[in-house]
């Protein structure tokens, strides 16, 4: 259970630093996000473990009070405390990968946010198709001319949405 604190904590901080590039505030950032489901799953952990100290049978009770320490101080030492200092220091080599490693694993975008870490290419418009689709020119096109809008029309059909069927080739 603790160990998919550990991952959970992990993946919010990777996704700080894939979002602002800087090491140092993701582990802030990232900490700050998942400190308190940590923290509660931690807790409900070590009640539950903590119970077992009512039980009857010594061995239980040994075990259930061995758990629910080892689960407070995973919590509190190595999860909030050495994973994200490590991480502070080490900095941008955190996410270090070798060239060759990173060529051959795939590239896993499970929620679909990868589109958005890449800036898209900015395109000009031609500005004649922006006055014409903004309606802002005076000039009506001429008969049989060339829908400037929708290059793919057929100019005698009527129809500007009407396009050419694409086929694979």
């Amino acid at each position: 259970m603790m160990l998919s604190a550990i991952v959970f904590g992990l993946s919010r901080i990777r996704e700080e630093w894939q979002r602002t590039g800087d090491a140092h505030t993701s582990v802030a950032d990232g900490l700050a996000a998942t400190a308190k489901v940590i923290t509660a799953a931690a807790a409900i952990m070590v009640f539950i473990f903590g119970s077992f100290i009512l039980e009857t049978d010594r061995v239980v009770k040994l075990m259930g009070t061995g758990l629910a320490t080892a689960i407070l101080l995973d919590a509190t030492i190595v999860c909030m405390l050495l994973v994200p200092a490590t991480m502070e220091l080490l900095g941008d080599r955190n996410w270090w990968l070798p060239a060759w490693l990173d060529r051959i694993l795939p590239t896993i975008d499970v929620e679909g946010h990868g589109a958005e870490l890449e800036p898209e290419p900015e395109t000009e418009l031609e500005p004649e198709l922006v006055r014409v689709a903004l309606g802002l020119t005076d000039a009506a096109p001429e008969a049989g001319a060339a829908d400037p809008v929708h290059p793919g029309a057929d100019p005698d059909d009527g129809d500007p949405e009407s396009e050419p069927a694409l086929t694979p080739t």
